[in-house]
């Protein structure tokens, strides 16, 4: 197993700097997803890993290893690309005995790896056919199967998975999970801009934005417990729901106070205790939302449904906020109607207006 440590890191392009003083770390078998909106370093933290890129300050550690300024075949890292950049003219076999062979690797040795790959990946019987007479999903399952047969412990995922339509992404995303529980002693990072990928793939996410790691934690954490704004509304679809307002305290507690809506936060766990008055948003994910004829406390006038087969999803207005209400599949509702809706106060979560951190 290999572990990997990011060191204070700078990447520029000429006066631009990219990621600027990042750190993180990477447990020895662990299933790592950067994740975040185009732009946001994930591509680039990872080719800097992976070698592709230089760094202009702070060290990369690969299995104990100082691997800062090493050639990438010398990083001890398996890569998979968005793009399969397979060779045309090889068979699969050839497109996954090619680097071994320049690596001088010997035959028996080329024969048992590949053997290995082939199976774990399922493309036993595609030995002998071209990338032109493969499927996407196929050809990104060689791509996979030319970084195993490296035998190495680093794996790297560029968003592998975006060329794909949708079907296949789902089937390659839950042969990816299976292939890192084969391989237990294996250590994968893995960029996507895709939320789907993150929560269902890693061990933790690290949410990036504007080349800062806003928060490193597991999928529940990060999806319940988002640490800022930008987390919040990025992980989540439909996006989290978000309402301006104030905190009040009384005697009785806090309450979350908007111009039409006034919501109890018995039970909230603060990270600090905030002043009364404190501007804020109260963000709530639209299944924290649930439909209360009788004693639903906040009036919402139905804009648009859409049927979503297992679910359906309302959007509504609610005190001059659009709002989307995850509800179940059989579920009546009539543009215009009005709902009595309250939320699940468990569920609730607070963010400073000002910073936008997490209250």
């Amino acid at each position: 197993m290999a572990s990997v440590s990011i060191n204070n890191i700078d990447v520029a392009f000429g006066p631009l700097k990219v990621i600027e003083n990042l750190n993180l770390e990477v447990d020895e078998g662990e299933f790592i997803v950067l994740l975040g909106p185009s732009g946001c370093g994930k591509s680039t933290l990872l080719n800097s890993i992976a070698g592709l890129l230089d760094i202009a300050a702070g060290e990369i550690w690969i299995d104990g290893k100082n691997v800062t300024w090493e050639e990438p075949k010398d990083r001890g890292i398996g890569m998979v690309f968005q793009s399969y950049a397979l060779y045309p003219r090889m068979t699969v076999e050839g497109n996954l005995s090619f680097g071994l062979k320049m690596a001088k690797v010997p035959k028996p040795e080329i024969a048992k790896r590949i053997k290995a790959a082939s199976e774990l990946l399922h493309i036993d019987e595609l030995m002998h056919r071209r990338p032109v007479e493969l499927s996407g999903g196929q050809r990104q399952r060689v791509a996979i199967g030319r970084a195993l047969v490296r035998d190495v412990n680093v794996f790297l995922f560029d968003e592998p998975l975006s060329n794909l339509d949708a079907a296949l992404r789902t089937e390659l995303r839950v042969e990816l999970k299976r292939l890192h529980g084969e391989l237990g002693d294996s250590t994968m990072i893995y960029v996507t801009h895709d939320q789907v990928e993150a929560l269902t793939l890693a061990d933790r996410i690290a949410v990036m934005h504007g080349g800062i790691i806003q928060q490193l934690a597991s999928p529940r954490t990060i999806y319940h417990t988002p640490a800022n704004r930008f987390v919040a509304g990025f992980v989540g679809s439909p996006r989290m729901n978000f309402i301006s307002g104030h905190i009040e305290t009384e005697a009785g507690g806090h309450m979350f106070v908007s111009e039409q809506i006034t919501q109890p936060l018995n039970g909230y766990e603060f990270a600090q205790t905030p002043a009364s008055g404190t501007a804020a948003e109260l963000g709530v994910r639209p299944e924290h939302i649930r439909i209360d004829p009788d004693n639903g406390p906040h009036a919402a006038t139905v804009d648009i449904v859409e049927p979503m087969g297992a679910e359906t999803l309302v959007w509504c207005e609610l005190a001059g906020n659009t709002i989307g209400v995850r509800l179940d599949g059989d579920a009546d509702v009539q543009p215009q109607e009005t709902l009595k809706v309250a939320f699940h106060g468990d569920r609730l979560n607070l963010f400073d207006m000002q910073t936008g951190n997490r209250l």
